[in-house]
């Protein structure tokens, strides 16, 4: 079959597979190749165990795979013979030199640059997937301008704005898809390109295109923004479970004013994934680095709020089980940053499952997808921890609970039956305020949520209030 255009996307990550495989999916006259360095991550794409957990993305793989849409770690190959390319490579923070700890890590992303200049052959589309600071157009273009003869490339701009859990329903239909050029005459024709990839099932009116730069930095203020909510909407629980407010009645109050709005207003135990946490600190240094030192440490704080919501969370445990958690075993339901994924980086359940540790408690990890991560994540202090995907078996035997992920079936375990299978007196801490909690607490287990008062079936010597009225 001769297909109409050849695809590639340099990156077989969370973002590269699954957008490809949407591409090859609504474009079957498309000839979509997906190509890494990592020939195991490759292994798993070809086969039924795929190295990404996406509800309905094996349907799609199932549909497409070996007709129009391939996987290789033959690189070379693949750049030379496709004449789009999305490159969509791993931008982690710098834990070394000039930035360390704020800065994006651009060494793979250069030399993929470096690679698609070595090996093309023909003029090219360069688009840029991967999360990166603005003017970075600028530098893949500098990269790129040596190439001979009359091989030119053109540098696009198109961030994904992917949820994970989600991701295929946000691939099948976006809010938005962003796409920034040059504005020049090649800029817009291949801008052009792209746009017409899209529209094959992206309504027109959702394709926004902007200038190069105005998209960098709209995926960066993106993730900020969403973000700052959480950290926003986590402050006020701490002052909520002060106060005896419930911060769940307040969330609702405030998310019904039409010019707030109710989505990311869930107080938990703080956000993770591979992007907030990251675009934050790589925002922050953009800031700094352009003589913005105020704007820099307002960003900062939302990280800062994100860590202070963790340690709160350790602190509120370790207090109420009478300041000791030596010898006792804690089961931690759910490990992954988020229900319906199995991805478990900058997970919060990461930070408080080794500070329980550091408490020389046991933990037993219950989680449907992510316990495969947990244990690489954990692999240098695991010898007090054990896995256990059914939650039943993981709580038998263990003083409390701690609910780090928000899985739907958390929502609905048997508690009465959990309560019987534990050591007395058992301990609920719900990090995402999931369970129904006044019926947890006449079971019998004390309970402890997010922004609202503890239920305890402790004695407890209140204070007078001296402005009682």
């Amino acid at each position: 079959m001769k297909f109409k255009k050849n695809i590639l996307c340099i990156g077989a990550g969370y973002v590269g597979g699954p957008t490809m495989a949407m591409i090859a999916s609504k474009c079957p006259d498309y000839r979509v190749t997906v190509v890494d360095i990592n020939p195991e991550r490759i292994n798993a794409w070809n086969s039924h165990d795929l190295p990404v957990y996406e509800p309905g993305l094996d349907k799609i793989i199932k549909k497409t795979r070996g007709k129009n849409l391939f996987f290789s770690n033959n690189i070379e190959k693949a750049i030379t013979e496709n004449d789009i390319i999305f490159v969509s490579v791993h931008t982690p923070t710098k834990t070394f030199g000039e930035g360390a700890g704020k800065a994006p890590d651009l060494q793979y992303w250069e030399k993929t640059a470096r690679q698609i200049l070595e090996n093309s052959k023909s003029s090219k589309i360069v688009i840029e997937k991967s999360t990166l600071p603005v003017k970075t157009a600028a530098a893949m273009e500098k990269i790129l301008a040596p190439a001979k003869g009359k091989i030119k490339f053109e540098v696009l701009s198109n961030p994904e704005f992917l949820a994970e859990g989600t991701a295929i329903k946000d691939l099948e239909n976006p809010d938005r898809v962003l796409i920034g050029s040059r504005d020049t005459k090649n800029g817009l024709k291949a801008r052009q390109e792209l746009v017409n990839i899209y529209s094959r099932w992206v309504p027109k009116e959702k394709i926004i295109t902007t200038n190069i730069w105005s998209s960098e930095l709209s995926k960066l203020v993106s993730n900020a923004f969403l973000a700052q909510r959480v950290s926003s909407i986590n402050s006020i629980s701490a002052l909520c479970e002060k106060t005896e407010a419930d911060v769940s009645e307040v969330a609702k109050a405030v998310g019904m004013d039409s010019r707030i709005g109710s989505k990311f207003l869930q107080a938990g135990i703080g956000f993770g994934g591979s992007c907030f946490k990251k675009d934050i600190l790589h925002l922050a240094y953009l800031c700094e680095y352009y003589g913005l030192p105020e704007v820099a440490a307002y960003w900062e704080s939302v990280v800062k709020m994100n860590e202070y919501q963790q340690q709160r969370f350790i602190t509120n445990i370790l207090g109420s089980m009478f300041n000791t958690l030596a010898g006792k075993r804690i089961c931690v339901f759910g490990f992954a940053f988020k229900a319906n994924t199995g991805d478990t980086r900058e997970s919060p359940a990461t930070y408080i499952t080794r500070k329980l540790l550091a408490e020389q408690a046991l933990v037993t990890i219950s989680d449907p997808k992510a316990l495969k991560n947990a244990a690489l994540d954990l692999a240098d202090i695991d010898e007090n921890v054990k896995y256990e995907e059914d939650p039943y078996k993981a709580v038998a035997g263990c003083h409390a609970i701690a609910i780090l992920t928000d899985w739907n079936i958390y929502r609905n375990l048997d508690f009465r039956k959990i309560y019987k299978s534990m050591i007395k007196p058992a301990f609920l801490f719900d990090g995402r305020n999931i369970v129904d909690h006044a019926k947890c607490f006449k079971i019998g287990f004390n309970v402890y949520p997010i922004g609202k008062p503890a239920m305890s079936h402790f004695k407890t010597t209140q204070k007078a209030n001296s402005n009682s009225r």
